[in-house]
């Protein structure tokens, strides 16, 4: 099951028992917030969670998947995730 940004925003309210509005206010500042440093190529590390950070690739010989023909794909950046060790742990005990 996928969790959603909907579904985040009604846990917050249920568990701090704050406004649905202001609720949804603060989620999606930390989004923002989050993107915004991305978006300057920053990393960002949440104590216990993991860390975002931004990636480069190289520019490559690809493949058409519906012709299979050869293609060239540019260089790019890609957000990467890597866990932190407490919630790799958390999710290995499941």
């Amino acid at each position: 099951m996928t969790v959603t940004k909907e579904k985040i925003i009604n846990r917050v309210i249920d568990e701090m028992e704050i406004a649905p509005l202001d609720a949804r206010k603060h989620v999606e500042n930390v989004i923002t917030i989050i993107k915004q440093y991305l978006s300057e190529e920053q990393s960002v590390l949440i104590s216990g969670f993991g860390k975002f950070s931004i990636r480069k690739k190289k520019a490559r010989q690809g493949r058409n998947p519906q012709t299979g023909e050869p293609m060239s794909l540019s260089s790019r950046q890609v957000v990467t995730f890597k866990c932190s060790g407490v919630l790799r742990r958390r999710i290995a005990k499941k």
